[in-house]
């Protein structure tokens, strides 16, 4: 089994979220969905003999509402994961405030837990807990596994969805804006994408960039050789 090489840094790559998680994956679900979504009204459009007006539209009515959506899942999301912590954190906030001791003595026990002796576990506690602000930024991080000062900000998420999400499904569709008739065109540049966002990916995850890339090539031509066969089945039908 191959290993991946690891470069040793002093700092790390963000995980926690920010803006960086959902512009990539945007990107990633902006091209899959509307490249499979020009590829169903192309099925259906040629099965029909329509022109590619039909495609054009859809597919701004995809990256419109998709990139809308997208953006306001991910606003939820993460306004939802930060207004749990910060509810979380003003609980922390009064137990410190009217419970010292016992706060003190828990945070001594989570030390000892991780390895140091009750000795030296209480004496890191007590000076910890002189300052009421380094107490609860300990409290939290421990407690929660939050950093109290840097939580997702879901304006930051939301706009990089919407943003990313738009660009990857404007791939699918420029061939067309161009004067496209046909799906090839379309299909080159979003092959190409999708192994790029794949690449992209990798970044973001332990996966090398090739498999992800291929993967993700893999996935996005499933999902457009499905629906362009829908597509075409109900073009079909309808003719």
């Amino acid at each position: 089994m191959s290993q991946r090489t690891f470069e040793i840094h002093h700092s790390h790559r963000d995980v926690n979220g920010g803006w960086l998680r959902p512009a990539v994956f945007g990107a990633s679900d902006g091209l899959v969905s509307n490249f499979a979504l020009i590829a169903g009204v192309a099925g259906g459009a040629a099965a029909t003999g329509a022109d590619s007006t039909a495609v054009v539209i859809a597919g701004l009515a995809g990256l419109v509402a998709g990139a809308a959506s997208m953006a306001a899942g991910e606003y939820v999301s993460v306004a939802s994961q930060s207004e749990l912590a910060e509810a979380e954190i003003e609980l922390e906030r009064y137990e410190l405030a009217n419970r010292p001791e016992a706060e003190e003595r828990e945070l001594a026990e989570t030390f000892q837990r991780r390895g140091l002796t009750a000795e030296l576990a209480g004496e890191v506690a007590r000076e910890l807990s002189r300052d009421p602000a380094t107490a609860l930024e300990v409290h939290v991080r421990e407690e929660l596994g939050v950093d109290m000062n840097d939580l997702p900000s879901p304006v930051t998420a939301a706009v990089s969805s919407f943003l990313s999400f738009s660009l990857g499904a404007l791939i699918p569709l420029l061939p067309y804006l161009f004067g496209a008739e046909s799906l090839a065109p379309a299909l080159v540049v979003s092959f190409v994408a999708l192994f790029g966002v794949g690449v992209l990916v990798s970044q973001v995850t332990v996966r090398s960039w090739l498999f992800s890339g291929t993967r993700q090539l893999l996935l996005g031509a499933v999902a457009a050789g499905v629906t362009y066969l829908v597509g075409s089945l109900v073009g079909s039908g309808i003719g």
